[in-house]
């Protein structure tokens, strides 16, 4: 596997042969950074890294860039989430150089929702670029310090470079040729859909590593606490491209406390996970609920978190 030293923390634990776990925070929808320094407490020592999203389901929230300036000031090290919905390649690359210059390490590349789902739905969007063009820009910008435009630049920002793949949408058989796409652009490390189907989870693991790409590329399994069986069937039923079995649905009806027993399906699923060859972290998304990430990460076994 290649191995660039961008100074992540996150890659130092990928590159310790530790099992990395990251979490998740969005950002309000409104300036209070307070909100931004309370979560970041929460999840303080429980992960390696935290993604920031940006602007997730095109819903107006603080910067995913300056949020991860907060994080930085409470001794967590970020991961900006960047989508290209937003942004023309000028204003991608002038972020990324602006977020490298704060001190960020990790950047995690999407080509993001479209404005139809968020709160201004009347929105131009940009989708200059996608997510493989914007890996690819990327890692131009660290390894050869040169833009879009072939022009060069003195400093170049050093980040690790970080892509998204769900499993289980649709047609399944290019889900893992599409791993190979972003990585053969650059990508140096993947975050997946939120697992619940865990034995089509092991398929395209399987898939990935017939591939060789988990050798190229760290994979992170995407893992989620489920707070009730309402959200067990919306996420079912309404949420494209998620797979949720019906014995999952099942436990949450008839849980006693539904809220603890979603803590336990993560838990459940976490464990399975990380025994599958090739994977060698999981990413926590507990947004508006970043208090059961310390729950599931000791309950899962996952601590303490190195420091290196």
């Amino acid at each position: 596997m290649a191995r660039f030293k961008s100074g992540s923390n996150l890659e130092k634990v990928f590159l310790s042969g530790t099992l990395a776990v990251t979490g998740e925070l969005g950002p309000p929808k409104s300036a209070d950074r307070k909100v931004i320094a309370e979560k970041a407490d929460i999840l303080k020592g429980y992960v390696d890294a935290v993604n920031i999203t940006d602007c997730q389901t095109a819903i107006v929230r603080t910067s995913s860039i300056a949020s991860a300036a907060i994080l930085m000031e409470r001794g967590l090290e970020p991961i900006v989430q960047m989508t290209c919905r937003d942004r023309n390649r000028i204003a991608i690359q002038s972020d990324i150089l602006g977020a490298a210059a704060l001190g960020v390490k990790n950047l995690l590349c999407l080509t993001g929702d479209h404005q139809s789902f968020g709160n201004h739905p009347e929105a131009k969007n940009v989708f200059d670029l996608d997510s493989v063009h914007l890996v690819s820009c990327l890692k131009n910008m660290r390894d050869k310090k040169i833009f879009i435009n072939g022009e060069k630049m003195d400093v170049a920002p050093k980040m690790f470079i970080g892509a998204v793949e769900n499993p289980f949408a649709d047609p399944f058989e290019i889900r893992a040729p599409r791993v190979g796409k972003k990585v053969a652009a650059g990508a140096d490390f993947f975050q997946t859909q939120i697992i619940y189907n865990v034995p089509k989870f092991k398929k395209w693991m399987k898939q990935v590593r017939d591939l060789g790409l988990h050798k190229k590329a760290y994979i992170m399994a995407g893992v989620a606490p489920l707070k009730s069986a309402g959200m067990a069937r919306y996420m079912k039923n309404f949420v494209p491209g998620m797979d949720v079995p019906d014995e999952y649905i099942e436990r949450m009806v008839e849980a006693k406390d539904p809220k603890d027993e979603g803590i336990n399906v993560c838990v459940d699923i976490i464990n399975q996970v990380k025994k599958i060859e090739g994977v060698a972290g999981v990413h926590i998304m507990a947004i508006e609920w970043e208090e059961a990430v310390p729950v599931i990460t000791e309950r899962a076994k996952l601590l303490p978190r190195p420091t290196l």
